[in-house]
């Protein structure tokens, strides 16, 4: 275990064996993209039956329109609703936007970007799971991640893949102590949604955590610690610039798409709904079981004493998550790169026999297909 954990962590690495074949993280790789490629496929179909486009659809369709506006005209765009709210597209951070740009603008291109960044991810994903559980615990927590209700989001023009893929590769990063690319990773992070401030608190938490229990160090610790979250500090401050409030202008606009910290206020509002019984959407009622899991699989991953870098990441999304206000069936899309909560389940899946593990994998895959068609065709409410 690198030195910069908690503990040892013992208890989630299966033992390890030796096994001839293909290397794991190309093994991972081609599970991921046998998981999400059928996935698309499903969603192509389901798109072709209703006559609708495909690319449009997994590119184009809901947060991936104001990705696609800012790629093609940039910032400054404003839409306002009859409730007398007003939209702005500051809301969104520049990063992905950018890539889609670069790599022509348009819905195809949006799309081409995600499913890069979500490889990327995947590979990261598989270089910590494998780090901590071994290789096959590795390519199962790719697995898992691949068929997560939600995971119909790393195949489409939203940017919770290039999230997940730097996070991914900064935590790495962190368990080898390299801290100048986890530095790099974390400030690409923060410029690529708001929830990437989770990446810089984990790399500034467990640098001044490697100060405290052995005192000096060279100057990339410390550059680590105090430069992890510039890209999050700079659009934040650049929009306050831009909108005349330097200080809250982000959040400003935040709020006016009705999205606030309220510390879980309107989250047990909406679940209440849903546990007194009353009409709701089924996206609704998969938010609340998503929520509830993720709290059960947190208490493992602290008790298990994984790496400082991992808890701070994830229990900083998950409080962004559980205590934001608004976009209630958005949430488990928050909590997407939060792929360290599956952990525990994938060394179980680990210790299990393969055809265990390929059954369940197979199971929650067509379970999240399933979903991803509800949510992309048929539900009403935000993806």
């Amino acid at each position: 275990m690198a030195a910069v954990s908690t503990g040892p962590a013992v208890s989630l690495r299966p033992p390890q064996t030796r096994t001839d074949g293909p290397s794991p993280a190309l093994l991972a790789l081609g599970v991921f993209a046998a998981v999400r490629g059928a996935g698309v496929l499903v969603i192509a179909a389901g798109a072709w039956w209703t006559g609708r486009d495909p690319v449009r659809v997994l590119g184009g369709s809901w947060d991936s329109v104001w990705y696609l506006g800012i790629a093609a005209h940039g910032y400054g765009r404003t839409q306002m609703w009859a409730n007398g709210s007003v939209q702005s597209d500051y809301a969104f951070f520049p990063l992905y936007p950018v890539l889609v740009r670069l790599a022509g603008g348009t819905a195809l291109a949006a799309l081409a970007v995600a499913w890069a960044a979500a490889s990327a991810a995947a590979l990261g994903v598989h270089r910590v799971g494998e780090r901590l559980l071994g290789a096959r615990g590795g390519v199962l927590l790719v697995a898992l991640w691949a068929a997560l209700p939600h995971s119909v989001v790393l195949s489409a023009g939203y940017t919770e893949a290039l999230l997940a893929a730097l996070a991914a590769w900064a935590l790495y990063a962190l368990l080898r102590e390299r801290w100048l690319w986890a530095t790099a990773l974390a400030v690409l992070a923060g410029l690529t949604r708001p929830t990437g401030i989770a990446v810089a608190a984990a790399v500034s938490l467990t640098a001044l955590h490697a100060l405290a229990i052995r005192g000096p160090r060279a100057p990339e610790v410390w550059a680590a610690a105090l430069l992890a979250p510039a890209g999050w500090a700079a659009y934040v401050l650049a929009v306050g610039v831009r909108t005349g409030r330097p200080v809250g202008g982000y959040f400003t606009v935040q709020r006016r798409w009705g999205s606030r910290f309220d510390f879980g206020v309107g989250t047990l509002r909406d679940a209440e709904k849903v546990l007194t019984g009353g009409p709701v959407p089924l996206a609704t009622t998969v938010t609340v079981a998503v929520l509830v899991v993720a709290a059960l699989l947190a208490v493992p991953l602290v008790l298990d004493r994984a790496p400082l870098a991992l808890l701070a990441y994830t229990g900083v999304l998950m409080v962004i998550t559980y205590g934001g206000g608004g976009f209630f069936e958005s949430k488990p899309r928050f909590l997407l790169p939060a792929f360290p909560l599956l952990l525990a389940p994938s060394a179980v899946m680990a210790r299990a026999r393969p055809r265990t593990a390929v059954v369940v994998t197979a199971v929650l895959a067509g379970l999240s297909y399933g979903y991803g068609v509800y949510l992309l065709l048929v539900a009403r409410v935000p993806l």
